[in-house]
């Protein structure tokens, strides 16, 4: 058996998770499906500009994953492109990674699993638990698996 994919930080969820060529009806389209850790490798690798290992250590993967996640997101993206077939952006094994800000100390840092969960999150500086999250993309915290639906905040 296989041991579980590991769980990939990114800090940017799309409000826009589909396109598709113009003048082309949708019923006449093929899809290309691009994983949300896909597109992040692109944002953070040909968008951001940075390094593959530095674009391996935000997403907490190694150089080889990463290579390998961003490799195939160029393909499908090529093909779409090439071919003429829509982008849909959807699934993958991901969570969330979040900036969160201290609404008394002003302290600030990044959060992965907690957010939006029942577990108690508080500022590691001056333990407060008033806080502001401010890289919150659309208000959703984490999914996993190819279809279903993400978790809202509650």
């Amino acid at each position: 058996m296989p041991r579980p994919p590991k769980w990939r930080k990114v800090e940017f969820f799309p409000e826009i998770t589909y396109f598709k060529p113009a003048g082309v009806p949708l019923r006449e389209l093929e899809e290309v499906v691009l994983t949300v850790e896909e597109l992040e490798a692109i944002r953070l690798k040909d968008l951001e500009g940075l390094e593959q290992e530095e674009c391996a250590e935000k997403m907490g993967v190694s150089r080889p994953t990463f290579f390998r996640i961003i490799s195939s997101a160029r393909h499908k993206l090529a093909e779409a492109l090439i071919k003429g077939k829509a982008i849909r952006i959807e699934g993958g094994n991901f969570k969330i990674s979040w900036l969160v800000r201290c609404l008394k100390c002003g302290h600030v840092w990044r959060e992965i699993n907690n957010v939006g969960t029942n577990e108690d999150i508080e500022c590691p500086s001056c333990h407060n638990k008033e806080l502001t999250f401010e890289d919150n993309p659309g208000g959703w915290r984490h999914r996993h698996g190819r279809r279903g639906q993400f978790d809202e905040w509650d």
